[in-house]
């Protein structure tokens, strides 16, 4: 128990770092509410749930890096553990005789519970210091071409050093002095490891050790009231922020799915993003909560081959820009805040394949890649600034209704074979599905023999379908992921008039890139339509009993999940229960389902040269997709096809690339 003189001096010392808490926190909270927008807190006891299942269970931590991650959370249920540690230690030092938690199992258990996690706590960080200092391991570091601000290149490894040192002596000193007691009152069975510690102190007078006992408890609550002013300037706010994060982020149809921007608003003077200030609230709460852990990095695709883009360097920028410009936002002064050239480099935000890689991964559900596509907006509608390739895809669907510029017949792919029928809206009125063909299979030669297969199996199950035929037009996805909002709307009204004058009520397609904007960002103009990836279709129809198709299983094969389908849109099922039922010899890739790797088509790419790097993402894909031993790779989306397929011919491989479609149309019987 303290004295009086000690607790009036500890009382002061907590007011003093209340004070400057409230200054560093209180500013936090300023440049947060700076963002556009506010934070999301509709239907407050699912969100809280779910932050706090996030917080105690580690899960999204533990969802990759098994290793690492289960010793960074042992030193997170320690911190857990030590709001209540601290608690109890402030109670025994103001009341007489205290015991914290009691004198029976409660308090025994809590003992143990503290003495176990006290002694994982130090190694962990222990761990984490050699990790980070003397190892210098390679996930923590980034590459040289990636923009790291020279504030954060210096200010992270100092950060990390404040902060492990700060959890070694806090839960340091806190366990010494458990030993102290233990050394001056007896051995205690419910702290083994504080009880084996206390040998050491053999020989010590009572008066010395509960002089000891005294300083250990001082020095570890000293340190937290010391640290928490710094809380916030350190990465070890994420903590909390992460938690904060989950429980505030926006609530989307699919991870992918981009906002609305309103071009008719009185005050809409910029679209897009330029600068910090501009950003929704929720995404420079991102930069907070940001571990910089580089998992995002570790899988995004453009990082993995050679790109300027790391995720999670443009969080950390973020961060450290707030750091630099801080005191200046808060109090409205002019200051550079551009996010291009000092967060993100122009390369880097065109290298982006919005796979939504980097949103799957994130422990602390952190959106780079919305960041990154509101950037472009920025730089497409209000700085005309953007690659020359593009210029082709916007006028051809502006002037066309289709990426490749091609002005023909949108049934051309049906050809001449007679026995394929393939009725339009207009001539099949009764329709119950209509088949959205996408631009790929109306104009590109094997995007057209994926549309004939798909059209095969629906003729042989004998679906009720329709098509739009000329009618159809580009959804727009190209257009939208590649920043051209403006015309990605026109495209998107004039899509959902012609839908809905037509009674649409259920879609297929062959693209998902039309599944994600049909089914996920058409209600946002009004259309809203049960929209089915054409995987999905035929599985509901081998398992219907519809069709059947068998295979020999000599052939072997592997799927390529596609970002549109899997990490937008949650399908991993449908079709690897497809390829089963035809009895092929189905091999996965190392990156499979969610942590597919990405063909590099997506986010306006397929339009525009890569950005610069050591390898293209297709041949990186293709590669991993031939070490399976594979005679097929599998495909469900027309971009993937042809990207893989001229990664083939790049490598001079003979594997072939073929639609599941195609696969399936094959088999009938």
């Amino acid at each position: 128990m303290l004295s009086t003189p000690e607790k009036i001096v500890f009382l002061v010392i907590v007011l003093a770092s209340a004070v400057l808490s409230w200054r560093t926190f209180s500013q936090m909270v300023k440049i947060i509410k700076l963002g556009q927008g506010s934070l999301q807190f509709d239907n407050p006891v699912k969100r809280i749930a779910e932050a706090l299942n996030v917080f105690l269970s580690q899960k999204t931590v533990l969802a990759s890096r098994p290793g690492v991650s289960f010793i960074h959370s042992l030193l997170a249920w320690a911190f857990i553990l030590y709001f209540l540690v601290n608690f109890g230690d402030v109670l025994t030092g103001y009341i007489p005789d205290f015991h914290f938690m009691g004198r029976g199992l409660a308090g025994n258990i809590y003992r143990l519970f503290v003495d176990v996690f006290s002694v994982l706590a130090l190694l962990a960080v222990v761990y984490f210091l050699i990790r980070r200092f003397v190892l210098g391991s390679p996930a923590l570091t980034v590459r040289e071409n990636v923009m790291l601000r020279d504030s954060a290149r210096s200010g992270m490894r100092k950060d990390s050093l404040i902060v492990g040192l700060f959890i070694f002596f806090h839960v340091g000193f806190r366990f010494i002095g458990e030993s102290f007691f233990i050394a001056a009152g007896g051995p205690d069975s419910w702290q083994p490891l504080a009880t084996m510690l206390a040998g050491a102190w053999t020989g010590c007078d009572v008066a010395a050790l509960d002089l000891y006992y005294h300083i250990s408890w001082w020095l570890a609550l000293g340190l937290i009231l010391a640290f928490i002013p710094y809380f916030p300037a350190s990465k070890h706010i994420h903590l909390f922020m992460g938690p904060v994060n989950f429980a505030t982020r926006p609530q989307r149809p699919a991870p992918g799915t981009l906002d609305r921007l309103d071009f008719e608003a009185e005050d809409a003077e910029q679209f897009g993003v330029s600068k910090l200030t501009e950003l929704d609230s929720t995404n420079i709460l991102d930069a907070y909560a940001c571990i910089m852990c580089n998992r995002c990095q570790e899988v995004c695709p453009a990082y993995n081959t050679g790109k300027q883009l790391s995720p999670s360097a443009l969080e950390i920028n973020k961060r450290y820009l707030i750091k630099e410009l801080g005191d200046h936002l808060v109090k409205g002064e002019e200051v550079d805040q551009k996010l291009v050239g000092q967060t993100i480099s122009e390369s880097a935000v065109w290298a982006c394949t919005s796979c939504a890689a980097c949103v799957e991964i994130c422990p602390v559900g952190n959106e780079p890649m919305f960041d990154i596509l509101n950037i472009r907006r920025d730089l497409v509608m209000m700085e005309s600034q953007f690659p020359k390739q593009l210029q082709t895809a916007f006028n051809g669907m502006e002037r066309n209704g289709n990426p490749w510029n091609m002005n023909k017949d949108r049934l051309e792919w049906v050809g001449q074979d007679s026995s394929l029928r393939v009725p339009t809206v207009k001539e099949n009125t009764d329709f119950e599905v209509l088949y959205w063909v996408g631009c790929a299979g109306a104009f590109e030669q094997r995007g057209q023999d994926i549309a004939r297969s798909f059209a095969k199996i629906m003729n042989k199950a004998g679906v009720n379908f329709a098509v739009l035929g000329n009618d159809e037009s580009c959804t727009g996805d190209s257009a939208r992921r590649a920043g051209n909002e403006y015309l990605f709307a026109m495209m998107a009204e004039q899509n959902v008039e012609t839908l809905n004058a037509a009674g649409v009520k259920k879609i297929v397609t062959t693209c998902p890139h039309c599944l994600h904007t049909l089914k996920n960002e058409y209600p946002q103009f009004g259309g809203n339509y049960e929209v089915v990836h054409h995987t999905q279709f035929i599985n509901n129809l081998i398992a219907e009993g519809k069709i059947n198709t068998k295979q020999s299983a000599k052939t072997k094969i592997t799927f390529h999940d596609p970002c549109y389908l899997g990490r937008h849109n949650g399908e991993y099922d449908a079709p690897r229960a497809v390829l089963k039922a035809t009895g092929l010899d189905t091999r996965e890739m190392e990156r499979n389902r969610n942590r597919s790797f990405c063909c590099g088509a997506g986010g306006g790419n397929m339009w525009k040269e890569e950005e610069e790097g050591g390898q293209a993402v297709r041949q990186n894909r293709f590669e991993e997709a031939q070490s399976t031993g594979a005679d097929v790779i599998c495909t469900g989306c027309p971009f993937c096809m042809t990207m893989l397929r001229d990664a083939g011919k790049e490598l001079e491989s003979t594997t072939q690339v073929r639609d599941i479609a195609e696969i399936v149309a094959e088999g009938l019987s």
